[in-house]
C-alpha cells in the first residue's frame, strides 16, 4: 500500500505544532538512563546501587506504564500534574544524590520517578490517529513519529555524556526535570487543538488486553524486544565492546531508515498479518551472524532487522487504531510499549543466562529461534482471525 508524504502530513492542521510540542519530552526520557546511573553511584558509591535504581525504575516505568496512560487518557487534567510530580522527583533525586547517602533513599526515590513519567509516545501516537484523515496518513505520521522516537533515544545517550562531561550527572537530571515541564507544559494545549478534540471516555472498564487480536500482537513485539536485547548480550561476548557499539547504532541506523521507508511507501498484504511476516522476515536476519560469526555478516542482519523492528512497531500502532475503541487507545499503546520494555528485560537476563552456560555462539543463534517460535506460536491466532472475518465478509 502506498502512503501519504510527510510533507502532507506535516501540512495536516496542527500537525507541526504536535510534532515540535513533543521533542522536550522525549528528549528528557532519552537522556535520562547515563545521568541516572552515575548520579546514584556517586550518591551511594556503590554501581551495585545504581544498577539496582536504574533496572527497578525501568521495571517500574514499563509495568506501570498502561495505568499512567488510561488514567490521562479518562482524565485528560492529569497530565500536568503527573509531570509536574515527576519533575519533583528528578529533582529531588538530583538532590538526595549529594554526597553519601543511604543507598535505600537514593534507590526509592529513584523508583517513585520511574513510576510517574507521562506516556509522551502513546498520547501522540493517538493523536496522530485522530489528525490523519485516511489511513495512508495514518501510516505516515506514525512512521515518521517512531522515527522520531527512535533518533531521539539513539542521540540521547550520546548527549547526556558529552552533558556529564561539561557539567554533572546531577545537573543533567535538572536539566531532565526543565525539559519534562516544558514538553508537558506545552502538549496538553497541541492535544486540544487537534481536529476531533478529546478522545471519548469508552463506555466500559474493558482493558485493551481482551481486545481480540490485541494480546498476540504483544506477543510478537515482546519477543521481537527479546530479539533485540539478547543479541546485544551475544555480540558483547563475542566481539566486546566497541564493534558491539557500531553494531548496535546500525541497528538503529536501518530502524529509522526501514521506518521512513515504509510511511513513504508502504508494504503489500493485509495490515493484521503484517506483524507476524515481518517477524518471521526477523529471524533470518539474526541467523546471519549466528551462521557466518562475523561482524561484517551481523552488521547487514542486524542493518535489516532494525528496519524490520521499527516496522512492526508502527504496525503494532497502527493496529492500536485498527483492533481498538476510541477512548482505550493511549493505554493500548503503553501496552506496545510495555511488551517491548519487558522483552527487552527478558532478552538481556536470557542471554547472559545463555553466555554463561553456552557460550556466545549458542547465545548469537537463540534471537533466531526465539522469533521462529514466536511465530509459530502466534500464527493459530492471527490466522483464526482472519478466517472469521473473511466468513463475515462472505
Amino acid at each position: 500500500m502506498s502512503s501519504a508524504s510527510y510533507r502532507a502530513v506535516l501540512a495536516l492542521p496542527r500537525a507541526r505544532a504536535l510534532f515540535l510540542t513533543g521533542l522536550p519530552a522525549r528528549l528528557c526520557y532519552g537522556l535520562l538512563s547515563i545521568p541516572m546511573l552515575l548520579a546514584v553511584r556517586a550518591g551511594t558509591g556503590s554501581y551495585a546501587a545504581a544498577g539496582t535504581a536504574v533496572g527497578l525504575a525501568g521495571l517500574a516505568t514499563a509495568l506501570l506504564g498502561p495505568l499512567r496512560a488510561r488514567l490521562v487518557e479518562r482524565r485528560p487534567g492529569a497530565l500536568r500534574p503527573l509531570a509536574g510530580v515527576y519533575a519533583l522527583l528528578l529533582l529531588l533525586l538530583a538532590a538526595v544524590c549529594t554526597g553519601h547517602r543511604p543507598a535505600a533513599l537514593v534507590v526509592v526515590v529513584a523508583v517513585l520517578a520511574g513510576a510517574c513519567p507521562p506516556p509522551v509516545g502513546p498520547l501522540l501516537r493517538t493523536a496522530w490517529g485522530r489528525l490523519a484523515a485516511d489511513e495512508a496518513q495514518r501510516q505516515s505520521a506514525l512512521s515518521l513519529d517512531t522515527a522520531t522516537e527512535s533518533t531521539v533515544f539513539a542521540l540521547g545517550p550520546v548527549l547526556a555524556g558529552a552533558l556529564v562531561t561539561v557539567s554533572s550527572a546531577r545537573t543533567v537530571l535538572v536539566v531532565c526535570a526543565v525539559l519534562a515541564l516544558v514538553g508537558f507544559g506545552l502538549l496538553p494545549g497541541a492535544l486540544r487543538a487537534v481536529p476531533g478534540g478529546v478522545e471519548v471516555k469508552p463506555s466500559g472498564r474493558r482493558t485493551p488486553l481482551r481486545v481480540a487480536g490485541f494480546a498476540p500482537l504483544l506477543g510478537l513485539v515482546l519477543a521481537a524486544a527479546a530479539a533485540v536485547a539478547l543479541v546485544d548480550v551475544a555480540m558483547l561476548a563475542a566481539w566486546g565492546t566497541v564493534t558491539t557499539g557500531v553494531l548496535t547504532a546500525l541497528f538503529s541506523v536501518g530502524g529509522v531508515v526501514g521506518g521512513l521507508l515504509y510511511g513513504r511507501l508502504g508494504l503489500p498484504g493485509e495490515l493484521t498479518r503484517r506483524p507476524l511476516l515481518l517477524v518471521a522476515a526477523t529471524s533470518p536476519c539474526y541467523a546471519l551472524p549466528a551462521l557466518l560469526h562475523s561482524a561484517p555478516a551481523a552488521a547487514l542482519g542486524l542493518l535489516l532487522a532494525g528496519a524490520a523492528t521499527d516496522v512492526l512497531l508502527i504496525t503494532a500502532y497502527q493496529l492500536v487504531e485498527v483492533l481498538v475503541s476510541s477512548g482505550s487507545r493511549t493505554e493500548a499503546g503503553a501496552w506496545v510499549n510495555t511488551a517491548f520494555n519487558l522483552g527487552a528485560a527478558a532478552g538481556t537476563s536470557l542471554g547472559g543466562l545463555l553466555v554463561d552456560r553456552a557460550g556466545p555462539l549458542t547465545a548469537l543463534g537463540a534471537p533466531a529461534a526465539l522469533l521462529v517460535v514466536a511465530v509459530l506460536t502466534g500464527a493459530p491466532a492471527v490466522l483464526r482471525r482472519h478466517a472469521v472475518r473473511r466468513d463475515a465478509t462472505a
